[in-house]
């Protein structure tokens, strides 16, 4: 039996500037495909040069006059986040749009960042922290709509704050799910901080479901030279039509949250089918992690967050 195709309506975005992480390829690519028919301008930082020009070429032939470019971007080097930083502001364009989609998943081994940081929580929380810390004065002076993508492993867990950086004993799993926790409780304060300050800024999150993606496939440079048996059944799955969600379906959340005429500031995003696995997007109860996480927990993250990648986030 053929899936039966799920979708949403993309408001007309003509005169906005969306910038996507990780769009070169998966999910990403999608979004910034659907961002791009909708007359965004799309705005695609990239490690990868020569992924990233193939995902650009791949764009202009689905969306004719599609307006998307390419920037430099190792989500996992804090001084390459800001160095895109500084890039765009010298630009002067604001900002309307930002999905901080990219992430990193389960290397075997622990693995660090260029600046020392567990690779995870170096990349999934810290470097989206930082570059969101960076762009702050673009993404007021777009008032932006900031989507934060986390993930269902989220729904459990915890921030190990006795060894955030995973030196006295690596766990992979607990590694990912804290850097999506992380990442989580930072994109509800700054929807707190946004509203206190006046800053114009909605802030939510969104997550993708299980999904057969990149995430868990090949990576050499991760020491993953081959799939995971995971990804090999959540590919059978999909085809099948069973629980899982597609690549497709996937992208569509963070595309409700940061497009929707009727999102939520705070506000979680995902599948609504069985376990949140597949199906089609809507607004979802916030994980315990991080519907209990007091004041106090958010602003020591925050304040760690701004210790860690040097990157001083003023109120005013």
């Amino acid at each position: 039996m053929a899936r039966r195709a799920i979708d949403i309506t993309i408001p007309d975005l003509s005169g906005k500037r969306a910038l996507v992480t990780g769009a070169s390829d998966g999910m990403g690519l999608e979004m910034a495909t659907r961002l791009a028919a909708a007359g965004a301008e799309v705005i695609m930082p990239v490690r990868n040069p020569g992924k990233g020009e193939k995902a650009v070429q791949g764009i202009r032939h689905r969306v004719r006059d599609a307006k998307v470019s390419l920037r430099d971007l190792d989500l996992s080097s804090l001084d390459s986040v800001a160095a895109l930083g500084d890039t765009l502001s010298r630009e002067g364009d604001p900002i309307h749009i930002l999905i901080n989609n990219a992430g990193v998943m389960i290397p075997p081994s622990r693995q660090t960042t260029a600046d020392g940081y567990e690779l995870q929580f170096g990349t999934n929380h810290l470097g989206h922290f930082a570059l969101v810390g960076h762009l702050l004065p673009l993404l007021r002076a777009g008032r932006a709509r900031v989507t934060s993508q986390i993930s269902i492993a989220a729904r459990s867990g915890s921030i190990n704050w006795d060894d955030l950086n995973w030196e006295r004993g690596y766990d992979k799993q607990r590694a990912y799910v804290q850097s999506k926790i992380a990442f989580g409780l930072f994109g509800l304060e700054l929807q707190r901080r946004s509203q206190k300050y006046g800053w114009g800024i909605t802030s939510n999150l969104s997550h993708p479901g299980v999904a057969p993606t990149s995430l868990l496939a090949a990576r050499p440079e991760l020491g993953r030279p081959k799939d995971t048996s995971a990804v090999r059944v959540i590919r059978a799955l999909s085809t099948l039509g069973i629980l899982v969600g597609t690549v497709d379906s996937a992208k569509l959340p963070a595309l409700m949250a940061a497009t929707g005429p009727d999102t939520k500031p705070g506000a979680l995003y995902g599948p609504s089918g069985p376990g949140n696995l597949g199906g089609p997007p809507a607004e979802q109860r916030l994980y315990a992690p991080l519907s209990g996480a007091g004041d106090d927990e958010r602003l020591r993250l925050w304040e760690v967050s701004e210790q860690l990648t040097r990157t001083a986030i003023p109120t005013a």
